[in-house]
């Protein structure tokens, strides 16, 4: 995927964020933070994890759906998509 290697280190950076909050999480848990604390943790990190896959599939959407030459590989692209959504709805 060469869109993919093209925003590699973004995509890197914000996984390693995403690595961080989920430390920050096992920390709370560890030193027994208080129910609210570890909720907001949580939904921060979810968050993240949304963006990220919006931001993914987005990349997989302009590139393989959008931009491909010709109508095969743009309905390879898609099924693809197709494919992502129903495991990402799951």
């Amino acid at each position: 995927m060469s869109h993919t290697s093209r925003e590699k280190a973004k995509l890197i950076a914000r996984v390693r964020r995403i690595k961080g909050q989920l430390e920050g999480i096992e920390r709370a848990l560890e030193a027994d933070a208080a129910c609210v604390e570890v909720l907001r943790q949580i939904a921060s990190v979810r968050g993240a994890v949304s963006g990220l896959t919006a931001e993914v599939m987005e990349d997989h959407l302009r590139e393989h759906v959008l931009a491909p030459p010709d109508d095969k590989e743009r309905l390879l692209g898609g099924e693809e998509m197709i494919e992502v959504i129903r495991a990402y709805m799951k």
